[in-house]
């Protein structure tokens, strides 16, 4: 009878044990999604306070135009850029743009701008595929800007 409470204690004591490490491994385990929910919300906080829009209001473009630092980036063809462009912007034709994305300053704001409207989104694409998160197309493109009175040249 002593030898079958002894073997009744030891069983005991070895349920508490797996018990106790069954507690620690949860414990971990909570601990360590809990520490990787905050450090995906921490990336997600920092993404979105430096991203841009991914479209603008050509309105909001020249908003963003008349800021200091702001990199306005025009994608459209030369002949366009000599028939009219906006004042102190960069000619970088989409066509080019994807072996000149070093011409294009990673820590600035960017403001993608085209004709109307369209290849601006294709060259914000191309620039965020190169890296750049602070980056946004304008609708409308510089015939909308220029409808609006905004400066144009020459």
């Amino acid at each position: 009878m002593a030898k079958k409470s002894r073997n009744t204690t030891s069983s005991q004591r070895q349920v508490r044990e797996e018990k106790k490490k069954l507690q620690t491994g949860l414990i971990v385990l909570v601990v360590a999604a809990v520490l990787m929910v905050v450090i995906f919300l921490f990336s997600q906080s920092q993404t979105t306070n430096s991203s841009l829009p991914a479209t603008i209001s050509t309105e909001k473009g020249y908003e963003m135009y008349q800021q200091e630092g702001v990199f306005v980036l025009d994608v459209r063809e030369q002949y366009e850029w000599d028939e009219f462009h906006v004042p102190n912007t960069t000619l970088i034709p989409l066509g080019e743009l994807a072996a000149r994305v070093n011409e294009v300053p990673k820590d600035a704001q960017i403001v993608v701008i085209c004709n109307s409207g369209n290849r601006s989104d294709q060259g914000r694409d191309i620039l965020k595929q190169a890296g750049f998160s602070n980056v946004t197309s304008m609708d409308g493109g510089v015939q909308a800007w220029r409808a609006l009175g905004y400066p144009v040249e020459p």
